[in-house]
């Protein structure tokens, strides 16, 4: 059976972004691994018995990042999924977009995880080393984009 887990793609918009371009202002949250290859990836983990997929990504995010449901509004309209193998068995990954309802808020990472960074579209791309993490980060900014 395919392991499955699920998170959120956390973005905040920059109030101080001086062009006239809202999309511009956009910054992604990726949270550095403090195991194996000390990867970028947005919070996410392994679904619990009994939990809804849309629960365990909220639990993680709250795990991982200290980041409340109430701190976040979930956008609607965007889910996509990852499948990839892990150690030789297949992975699926579903990810949610939330926004930060407070670009403020402070990041509180548990001890799977070292750092964290808020990056622009190009920078996350290159800190998200995985093709699929890459082209789903630009993706889910052309989604944004495209609600302006």
């Amino acid at each position: 059976m395919a392991v499955r887990a699920c998170g959120l793609i956390i973005y905040r918009r920059l109030q101080s972004a001086p062009s006239s371009k809202v999309t511009d202002g956009i910054e992604y949250l990726l949270l550095q691994t403090s195991y194996g290859t000390h990867h970028w990836t947005p919070p996410k983990g392994h679904v619990d018995p009994g939990e809804d997929d849309l629960q365990t990504a909220f639990r993680e995010t709250q795990e991982e990042a200290g980041l409340q449901a109430s701190q976040l509004t979930l956008i609607e309209g965007y889910k996509k999924e990852l499948h990839y193998p892990v150690r030789g068995k297949p992975k699926t990954v579903i990810y949610w977009l939330a926004e930060m309802k407070d670009c403020n808020t402070e990041i509180k990472l548990s001890e799977e995880h070292q750092a964290f960074q808020w990056l622009k579209l190009e920078d996350a791309c290159k800190f998200a080393e995985y093709e699929d993490m890459q082209a789903m980060l630009k993706e889910v900014h052309q989604f944004l984009c495209s609600k302006e």
